[in-house]
C-alpha cells in the first residue's frame, strides 16, 4: 500500500486495507483492548502502509489519494478494530484534511511530510465545559510579539498520548482561531489517559496549555476564522466516524452470520430460525442504507455543495451509521448468546466500541439539531445559534 494511489479506485484500495486489517491488526486487537494501548509496532506498520498520510500528496511523502480513499481505509480497519480506525480517522479526516484544505503552502510543506512519515496528530477542540456546545470554550489566545500565547485546558482529546502535533482551537480577540502546536511546545502537557469503556486502545486524554507560545505562521486558516474552518473540518470528520461505524456494523454482522451458521440448537443451525435470519437480513439492509448515505454525503463534500446541503448530508450519514452500528453490535451479541457476553469475545468488544459512535464528532441530538436547522425556517425554541453555526 505504500505505492502512491494515483488513479487507483477506492474499492481497490479498500481490498488492500482489508487484507492489512485482517493480517496486521486483528491478531493484536484483543491484547490492545486489554492493555488499553496500541502496540507500538502497529503504529510503525500503519506508517509503512501509508495509512497515516492517505490524502497527503505524493510530493510530501503521502499516498496522494482522495477523500473516498480515506473513508475506505477507515471503514475496512473498523471491520476488525474500531480503535485503530479512529486513529487513522483523526489523522486523515481531521488534521491532515484541515491542513490540505485550509493550510498555507508553508504549513503544508512543514507538516504534511511529518504526518505521512509517522507523526500522529490530534484535534484539540473539546473542553470539560464545551462538548456539544463546542464554541463555549474558554481556552484563550492572547497576542504576543510575533505570535500568540495560548492558555486553557482541553478534554477528551483522541490520539493525545501518541500525538506529535495538536490542532488547537482557542478564543482570540478576533474570534475563534486554530493553531498548529507541536506536542513538545513548552507549556503543553498531556494528562493521564481516560479509562474508556470502548475503543480502549485509542488514547483519550486531557491536554493542558499554560502560556504556550505559538508563532504567527502557525495560525491555520487565519485569525478569527476558526469557527468557519472547524465547521468545514467537522463535516469531513463526521464522514470519518460514519465510515468507522459502517465498518463496525459490517464486522459485527460478519461475526453474527458466521456464528448463526455454525452454532446448532434443536438439531439445526440457529440461523435456520426465522427470528435470527430475519434480524440478520434487516441488519444487512440497514448497513447498505448507511453506506449509501455515506456515499451521498461524501459526494456533497466533494462537489462543493452549499453549506446547508453539506451539513445536513454529513450529519445524517453520521447519525444513521452510528445507530445502525449500535443495533448491529447488539444483535451480534444476542446471536452469540452467552458467548457474546464474555469479556474477550470479538462481538463484546465491538458492542463496547459501538456506543461512542453516537457521542463523539457530535452526539445524535446534535446531528438531529443540525438536520432540523436545514428544514425549518423558524429558530429553535430556547436555543441559540452561536456565530451562525447551528448543530456543530
Amino acid at each position: 500500500m505504500t505505492t502512491p494511489l494515483g488513479d487507483s479506485a477506492p474499492d481497490e484500495f479498500a481490498t488492500a486495507v482489508s487484507a492489512f486489517a485482517r493480517t496486521r491488526v486483528a491478531p493484536r486487537s484483543t491484547a490492545m483492548d486489554r492493555a488499553a494501548a496500541y502496540d507500538p509496532a502497529l503504529l510503525d506498520e500503519l506508517r509503512e502502509a501509508g495509512l497515516l498520510g492517505i490524502e497527503v500528496p505524493e510530493r510530501y511523502g503521502g499516498l496522494g489519494g482522495g477523500l473516498r480513499h480515506v473513508l475506505a481505509a477507515i471503514e475496512e480497519l473498523a471491520v476488525v478494530d474500531p480503535a485503530v480506525a479512529v486513529l487513522v480517522d483523526v489523522q486523515n479526516a481531521l488534521v491532515a484534511a484541515a491542513l490540505l484544505r485550509h493550510g498555507s503552502g508553508d504549513q503544508q510543506r512543514r507538516w504534511l511530510p511529518r504526518l505521512a512519515g509517522g507523526a500522529v496528530a490530534a484535534f484539540a477542540l473539546s473542553e470539560d465545559g464545551a462538548g456539544s456546545d463546542a464554541f463555549a470554550m474558554t481556552t484563550t489566545a492572547s497576542p504576543t510579539p510575533g505570535g500568540h500565547r495560548i492558555d486553557g485546558a482541553k478534554a477528551w482529546i483522541t490520539n493525545a498520548a501518541e500525538a506529535s502535533l495538536f490542532l488547537v482551537c482557542a478564543r482570540a480577540e478576533s474570534g475563534l482561531t486554530l493553531f498548529l502546536v507541536p506536542a513538545d511546545a513548552p507549556g503543553l502537557r498531556v494528562g493521564e489517559r481516560v479509562d474508556t469503556t470502548g475503543v480502549r486502545a485509542s488514547s483519550t486524554c486531557p491536554v493542558v496549555l499554560e502560556a504556550v507560545r505559538v508563532p504567527e505562521h502557525d495560525v491555520l486558516g487565519g485569525l478569527g476564522r476558526g469557527a468557519e474552518v472547524v465547521v468545514s473540518v467537522l463535516d469531513i470528520g463526521k464522514l470519518g466516524i460514519a465510515a468507522q461505524q459502517v465498518g463496525l456494523a459490517r464486522g459485527a454482522l460478519d461475526l453474527a452470520v458466521r456464528h448463526a451458521q455454525d452454532r446448532k440448537q434443536f438439531g439445526r443451525p440457529v440461523g435456520a430460525f426465522q427470528g435470527v435470519r430475519f434480524a440478520l437480513a434487516r441488519a444487512a439492509v440497514e448497513i447498505d442504507a448507511a453506506r449509501a448515505l455515506l456515499s451521498a454525503a461524501t459526494a456533497a463534500v466533494e462537489s462543493g455543495a452549499d453549506a446547508a446541503t453539506r451539513m445536513r448530508s454529513c450529519a445524517g450519514a453520521k447519525l444513521f451509521a452510528a445507530e445502525v452500528a449500535e443495533r448491529t453490535a447488539t444483535l451480534a451479541v444476542d446471536v452469540h448468546g452467552g458467548l457474546g457476553c464474555t469479556a474477550d469475545s470479538a462481538v463484546a468488544r465491538l458492542h463496547r466500541d459501538a456506543k461512542v459512535g453516537s457521542i463523539y464528532e457530535g452526539t445524535t441530538n446534535i446531528q438531529l439539531r443540525t438536520v432540523a436547522a436545514t428544514l425549518l425556517a423558524v429558530p429553535e425554541a430556547g436555543g441559540r445559534d452561536e456565530e451562525g453555526l447551528v448543530g456543530t
